[in-house]
């Protein structure tokens, strides 16, 4: 085929001969005359062969499909072989479909390759003979037709690349619900990390996606991801509901609220109902519950949650007033404490008022634990609770009864038989006899005494008075004729009797308390030495003499070791 490129006449001599025959005369012209012919070893390139732009369009619509056919047309084999190894190169490159499509760099190379082969099948297919007219013609006619396989295999690796598109997105879609299946089973602290990544992964399917048929099965997830989250609330486990919830009602702010539908506002009354549940399960203990009524109250001060709140707190302090006649009514008063104190600090007026109800039983409670620790054998605990009570409450009614518990107490706790039973509330009626103690230390004496009445009395030091050794102090003490010895006199019912004797400080290094019992007699009058020896620590003894007229308690000792 490479002939049939130029068209070329051979020289012809001058005298005729040659070529092997005679030359036919030009027309229009002289035979014998005209210019010379060209020279044998120049040919001339005629016109290309009719029909050109009909094989030209037809071999390059044949390489433009990529299969060469316009170079397997024209013969040119190379060039064909070509062509073949680019279509294979871009199927390769092409498959299987990824969801990014083939790299723009292959694809353009690619391009550039079949333009290249259209525009030069083309160039040759014009100065090439095609035999028989009908064949330009079927070559435009197969191109054309075969034009569709580029094209269909562009849509369909297209629905290829869609499809591996949606695959990729539907498995991004399985990793968001693997992470939600994986955190429900945690607490939600240390699960809430898992569920913003799915969040995440929904959110970026629904917004950057929003065809995909992953993206409309997020909703469905998104009902699912709220179920998960708040899973503590479905289980009423109302303090851990908090955090998550709150979670949940922040979502509209960061997720399309057409996107969560009547999700945006779902939390509202979960949540709600959390805080109020936690904050009365919270009353009276540890944190009061405050903070969550607070909250309930400032967040939804309209819901029915938020109504309970005044009910709900009344409701327990009268329960915790009743409790005051229980087993444990030291308890009972913390709580109220805690009540009171929980009530006064709520954003609600109607709350703040029930704040006066738990403090009167807060009074009632104080008394009524200082007497529970005192029948329990607290003594120590009972004089501390009733003389606070008694600081307190100065005005209440039984601030004298108050104090009497706490001095028996005081008693109590060095000599047990003390607290046996609670000194009478009332004073007992008959007659009494007197009991003189006199004072033979150089410090002050305080005397504390419970039985049938309760009380104390203070003896002042015995200025020039001194410390007595063991041996002499029960001869001695209170005998010096002539001095003054400070004295307290006591009119006491007759019955059994408990005394305390504390000395005061600046005697000696060491000055101990000392506890005695004795009983009272009627028609008997009573005395008592204090004095400070050597050998012990402080001693009272008080015996009593039977001298029907007066009888006294004998002066004992009270003394102190260096």
């Amino acid at each position: 085929m490479e002939s049939d490129d130029r068209y070329a006449t051979a020289g012809q001599g001058a005298d005729g001969a040659g070529g092997g025959g005679a030359v036919p005369p030009r027309p229009g012209g002289t035979p014998g005359f005209g210019p010379p012919p060209p020279p044998s070893h120049a040919p001339s390139v005629g016109p290309p062969p009719p029909g050109a732009s009909l094989r030209s369009a037809g071999a390059a619509l044949l390489n433009l499909t990529g299969l060469g056919l316009g170079y397997a047309l024209l013969g040119r084999w190379g060039r064909a072989v070509v062509c073949w190894a680019a279509s294979g190169v871009l199927v390769w490159a092409a498959l299987p479909a990824d969801p990014d499509g083939v790299a723009g760099g292959v694809l353009a190379g690619y391009l550039v390759v079949l333009a290249v082969a259209a525009a030069d099948g083309a160039r040759i297919a014009r100065r090439s003979a095609l035999g028989g007219a009908w064949r330009p013609v079927l070559a435009v006619g197969l191109g054309a037709v075969l034009l569709a396989v580029p094209a269909g295999g562009a849509l369909v690796y297209g629905s290829a690349r869609d499809e591996a598109r949606e695959r990729m997105l539907l498995e991004r879609l399985a990793d968001g619900d693997d992470r939600v299946a994986a955190a429900s089973g945690q607490p939600y602290d240390a699960a809430k990390g898992e569920y913003a990544k799915a969040l995440d992964v929904y959110r970026a399917l629904a917004e950057d996606h929003p065809g995909s048929r992953a993206a409309k099965l997020v909703p469905d997830r998104l009902e699912a991801y709220y179920e998960a989250v708040s899973a503590p609330y479905a289980e009423k486990r109302h303090c851990e509901a908090l955090a998550p919830l709150t979670h949940l009602r922040t979502l509209p702010g960061s997720v399309d609220r057409k996107l969560l539908g009547h999700l945006a506002a779902w939390p509202d009354e979960p949540l709600a109902v959390s805080l109020y549940g936690c904050g009365v399960s919270r009353l009276g203990g540890v944190g009061g519950g405050g903070a969550e009524l607070g909250e309930l109250l400032r967040t939804f001060p309209d819901s029915a949650s938020a109504r309970q709140v005044a009910p709900a707190i009344e409701e327990r302090i009268r329960a915790r007033v009743a409790a005051l006649k229980g087993a444990d009514p030291c308890a009972a008063t913390e709580v109220l404490r805690g009540l009171g104190a929980t009530a006064s600090q709520l954003p609600d007026d109607g709350v703040k008022k029930l704040r006066a109800a738990a403090d009167r039983g807060v009074v009632d409670g104080v008394y009524a634990c200082g007497v529970d620790q005192f029948e329990e054998g607290k003594f120590g605990a009972a004089r501390t609770t009733l003389t606070g009570f008694a600081r307190t409450y100065r005005g209440d009614g039984r601030v004298r009864q108050a104090r009497n518990i706490a001095i028996a107490a005081e008693i109590a706790d060095d000599r047990p038989a003390a607290g046996k039973r609670l000194p009478p509330s009332k004073r007992p009626g008959g007659a009494r006899m007197e009991l003189v103690i006199s004072n033979d230390a150089p410090n002050t004496v305080e005397v504390l005494y419970t039985g049938p009445v309760t009380g104390t009395v203070s003896l002042k030091a015995c200025a020039g008075c001194e410390r007595y050794s063991a041996s002499e102090g029960s001869r001695r003490a209170c005998g010096a004729s002539g001095r003054n010895y400070p004295k307290a006199r006591l009119r006491l019912p007759a019955g059994e009797y408990h005394f305390l004797y504390k000395h005061g400080t600046g005697a000696t290094a060491r000055v101990d308390s000392y506890s005695s019992g004795t009983k009272v007699q009627p028609g008997y009058t009573y005395t008592s030495c204090t004095y400070v020896i050597e050998r012990n620590p402080f001693e009272l003894d008080l015996p009593q003499l039977p001298d029907p007229i007066r009888p006294a308690l004998s002066p004992g000792g009270a003394g102190s070791s260096r």
